[in-house]
């Protein structure tokens, strides 16, 4: 079997997801080490490892079991032709459910990532990730802040 960038670039989405679900901010921030968090406006809101991994643990909660009680789906990806400089710019729709011992199965929050990435020797990695929120739902038992 060979796989395609595409089939990689699809592959990190999926370990972001994995990973924020483990509650593993630490391997977020390894994952996203050479990228730039922003919102969907272009504000810059964490660079490199050590600062994605102090926004996940500043503001999703974990529960008794170490984890946020989610599911993350990435979903409707799209892939823009690759950029003269190699990037790749990616945009995927998220939805979030979320159960806990005392909260019933629910979807909390959807949106839209928009993600750079860049491929080399190494393989592929993210540049940028923007976020886009969607639909929110209940997200007290989520995120430490009011969206």
């Amino acid at each position: 079997m060979q796989l395609t960038d595409g089939d990689r670039i699809r592959g990190l989405l999926a370990t972001y997801c994995r990973l924020i679900d483990a509650g593993d901010f630490a391997g977020v921030g390894v994952l996203m080490g050479d990228a730039v968090l922003r919102t969907e406006d272009g504000t810059t809101i964490a660079t490199g490892a050590a600062e994605v991994e102090r926004l996940y643990a500043g503001l999703v909660r974990l529960h008794d079991d170490g984890t946020p009680g989610t599911q993350h789906v990435v979903a409707n990806t799209t892939f823009d032709e690759p950029a003269a400089d190699g990037t790749v710019t990616v945009t995927s729709t998220y939805l979030v459910f979320q159960a806990l011992p005392d909260v019933p199965l629910q979807p909390i929050i959807t949106g839209t990532y928009v993600d750079t990435f860049i491929g080399g020797e190494r393989g592929w990695k993210f540049l940028e990730r923007r976020f886009g929120i969607g639909r929110s739902g209940h997200l007290d038992h989520h995120l430490t802040i009011t969206l």
